[in-house]
């Protein structure tokens, strides 16, 4: 008998127009397992997989959190002052499909194949995806019934604030490139870049500008839909200053595994890689520069230098996945420290804002052990907490800004917009309902010296257009930017 061993969406907030296709893992019944589909056209073993999609409404008003909108907004939320935004769904009975789903009190049949393309119809309201094992011939279930929801719709698009001639792709790309081009970065570090725009725009228009690029799709254990639209980690150098010496991949889905079969009692194993597959992955490059501090021909030793580029896992209640798929990154950097003894660059949207334990384990090298974010950890990988610590010398390149001499008008206005307590921008996400910092650029200080940062956007500017992305910015994102200066000292640790 076939049966369903896992199912993943590849997307928590579903858009109108962009099909959705749902990852579903199976046990054939010669114990292969495969995300190849079973029609009923073609059963295997006498059983073919059944697809279902519904739309739910509710019954009750029911408050979806904007900033996290697969959560249901409550007063443990922090973001509760924010729910006001939060549309409830509205009722509509009167279907022989009706069935009950938590707190949801009605379903609407609006599918049976395996992928779904959402309408406006759908807007307002809740998607549900239902796959089950059939008899090929009583088509009668035979297995469990596997179900995963959507988070609501808010609009067409979440971004329902921006003009939509300014969120089309053919306006936005271009509108990247200038911005990418304009700060004539001999690195370029960018996440969440969808493989077919790196491939058709990124790369090639970058090259044109001597730009060399690698990139790292995530891995597609959960992300199953249209590989094109698999986004990923894309690092660019300039050919003229940097030659490639080396290339890491990073899949927190395959440290999971391990982590799962090493530490995780049998039973619970199921449970915990549904928690820690994730997709995310980390692009670490190893670069040789062609040139010396001073910007002559270095004849002389080899200067190399090991760029990482990451994007954390999103989901703001899974606090301890953050944590160490962080510490994980860091722990893989170590041990190319200690092999190559050379300066390090950790960047990336690591979803985690200043204060949060993943933010103090890159910032410290180390994790309060009564840290409230150790509290979340229902696997204890986190566990024991002084395991959580790393040797890197690694700062925060904005930081930088709170340990700068002078009281240059300019400088003052930057130290404005950075937070006095913990020396970080104020934000480098700004959207309409939440803003804050997520993204860094961190470097290890023994090796290099901050000689200059791009100056920071501010809010006012921003929320002329309500928040980002707008016309002015593509980006929900701002960009940093920083200038470094190699080091000579003695090999790390002596």
């Amino acid at each position: 008998m076939v049966s369903v061993l896992r199912v993943h969406l590849p997307s928590e907030i579903p858009v109108v127009g962009c099909e959705i296709t749902p990852y579903v893992l199976l046990k054939r019944p010669d114990r292969t397992i495969s995300n190849e589909d079973v029609p009923e056209a073609a059963p295997v073993g006498g059983c073919y997989i059944r697809y279902k999609w519904y739309r739910i409404q509710s019954d009750k008003k029911v408050a979806v959190c904007s900033i996290h909108p697969t959560e249901l907004a409550t007063l443990q939320c922090h973001h509760l002052i924010l729910h006001d935004r939060a549309s409830s769904a509205v009722n509509e009975n009167g279907n022989d499909e009706e069935e009950l789903f938590g707190q949801f009190s009605s379903g609407i049949s609006v599918g049976h194949s395996r992928t779904y393309t959402p309408t406006a119809d759908d807007i307002g309201h809740v998607l549900k995806f239902e796959c089950v094992p059939v008899d090929a011939e009583t088509r009668i279930p035979v297995g469990n019934s596997s179900t995963v929801t959507m988070s609501r719709h808010t609009t067409s698009d979440i971004y329902s604030y921006c003009p939509s001639w300014a969120l089309a792709w053919s306006y936005r790309r271009q509108n990247l490139l200038k911005e990418i081009v304009s700060y004539h970065a001999d690195i370029i570090c960018l996440q969440e870049v969808q493989s077919n725009h790196f491939e058709e725009f990124f790369s090639p228009e970058l090259d044109k500008h001597g730009y060399q690029a690698l990139f790292k799709k995530k891995t597609t254990e959960v992300c199953n839909g249209n590989p094109n639209r698999a986004d990923g980690c894309a690092t660019f150098f300039r050919r003229d200053r940097f030659s490639h010496v080396k290339k890491y991949e990073v899949e927190f889905n395959k440290a999971a595994q391990s982590l799962t079969e090493a530490v995780i009692q049998p039973g619970q194993k199921k449970l915990a890689l549904s928690r820690l597959i994730k997709d995310n992955i980390a692009l670490i490059v190893v670069l040789e520069a062609k040139f010396s501090n001073n910007g002559a021909e270095n004849s002389g030793k080899k200067q190399l230098l090991c760029v990482a580029n990451t994007h954390v896992n999103v989901h703001h209640d899974h606090k301890d996945v953050k944590l160490w798929q962080v510490h994980t990154l860091l722990k893989g950097l170590e041990k190319i420290a200690v092999s190559a003894d050379i300066p390090m660059l950790v960047c990336g949207d690591f979803n985690s804002v200043p204060g949060s334990a993943s933010h103090a384990l890159l910032a410290t090298g180390k994790v309060d052990q009564l840290h409230p974010d150790l509290a979340v950890d229902p696997l204890g990988i986190l566990r024991p907490p002084n395991k959580l610590n790393h040797q890197l010398p690694l700062v925060s390149a904005y930081s930088s800004f709170a340990r700068m001499a002078g009281l240059s008008s300019g400088l003052e206005l930057q130290r404005r917009k950075m937070d006095p307590t913990t020396h970080e921008p104020l934000f480098t996400n700004c959207t309409r309902d939440f803003i804050g910092t997520l993204d860094y650029i961190f470097y290890t200080a023994d090796s290099l010296t901050v000689e200059s940062l791009l100056e920071l956007l501010d809010e006012d500017s921003i929320r002329k257009d309500t928040a980002l992305p707008s016309p002015e910015w593509s980006s929900d994102h701002i960009a940093l930017l920083a200038e470094f200066r190699c080091n000579h000292r003695t090999r790390r640790g002596h």
